[in-house]
């Protein structure tokens, strides 16, 4: 398990959420509810994408778009479980929290 990492709210807008990945130089970024819980997960690849397509609008909030939101891991989770639920949801990283939600780290895979 890593660091948590940047966490940011889910109303920020993609255009900020790349300008905050791009200047922390991570690859991901974890989101918060209104009441500081883990809400998300994305990519720079994802806002990429996201950036790219015909309904792009620099108005767009990371909650309008579509991205991970769980289920994360938990933080009691047996690890063989947690690797397996990852592969099965093809994802390469996912939040770990604890039992309110709150994000404690991210699980990643290694190749």
């Amino acid at each position: 398990m890593h660091a948590p990492g940047p966490q940011v709210e889910d109303h920020m807008t993609v255009d900020v959420a790349m300008s905050v990945l791009i200047g922390a130089r991570v690859p991901h970024l974890l989101l918060q509810d209104e009441d500081g819980r883990c809400a998300g997960l994305v990519t720079r690849a994802q806002l990429s994408a996201h950036r790219g397509g015909s309904w792009y609008s620099n108005r767009t909030r990371l909650r309008d778009i579509p991205l991970d939101r769980g289920p994360f891991t938990s933080s009691v989770a047996v690890l063989s479980e947690a690797e397996d639920a990852m592969r099965d949801r093809t994802l390469d990283v996912s939040p770990v929290i604890d039992e309110h939600g709150y994000a404690l780290g991210v699980l990643a895979l290694t190749p």
